[in-house]
């Protein structure tokens, strides 16, 4: 965790495409932080190759390590992900497997919240459903409330500038990060 009465929080994007809904309600985020949270992206979950024990056994991937070691470091995750198939995204659900696998769990404990947009009604409630189950077996620290899924997305961000435009959303984007900046401050002193 890092030090002083800063917080650091990175994200974990779900999506792999560039003109992805998520990434924009992701890049949205450091302007929406509290004054002392900071908010850096982790590295891409393109970087992972697919899990697989033969590979694990001959040494973890740095991609993965160097995720895993952000993670640590970090005094809160803020998972943004679409919906694929009523679930999560293959890509996401590798680099869970391939971060549950580390010799320290960077997820245990940790503050997490999670964020879903969607051009449908739901906003990505059941891939959050699905990323929660495997949040629960690592042991994470996942906020329940207040829930953030973006439906009809398409409407609430600018697909010129990349950015959630919906003031009613910033807000309730802006109330979860306070949320969890609330969260770590706790776990930072406990």
């Amino acid at each position: 965790m890092s030090e002083g009465s800063s917080l650091t929080f990175v994200t974990l994007l779900g999506s792999l495409r560039k003109a992805s809904l998520n990434a924009a309600v992701a890049a949205s985020l450091p302007a929406l932080a509290p004054a002392d949270v900071t908010i850096t992206a982790l590295g891409s979950i393109a970087d992972l190759p697919h899990y697989d024990a033969d590979i694990q056994a001959e040494g973890f991937p740095e991609a993965v390590v160097a995720m895993g070691k952000a993670i640590a470091a970090a005094d809160g995750v803020i998972i943004v992900t679409p919906e694929y198939n009523y679930s999560m995204p293959g890509a996401l659900k590798n680099a869970i497997d391939w971060l549950s696998r580390l010799p320290e769990n960077p997820f245990s404990a940790k503050p997490v919240a999670i964020q879903s947009a969607s051009p449908g009604m739901i906003g990505g409630a059941r891939a959050q459903y699905h990323l929660r189950q495997s949040l629960v077996f690592l042991n994470a620290d996942t906020l329940n409330k207040p829930e953030i899924m973006i439906g009809q997305a398409l409407a609430r961000i600018d697909g010129e500038t990349g950015k959630v435009k919906d003031e009613d959303t910033l807000r309730h984007l802006a109330a979860q990060l306070e949320a969890l900046a609330v969260r770590a401050r706790k776990n930072r002193k406990a």
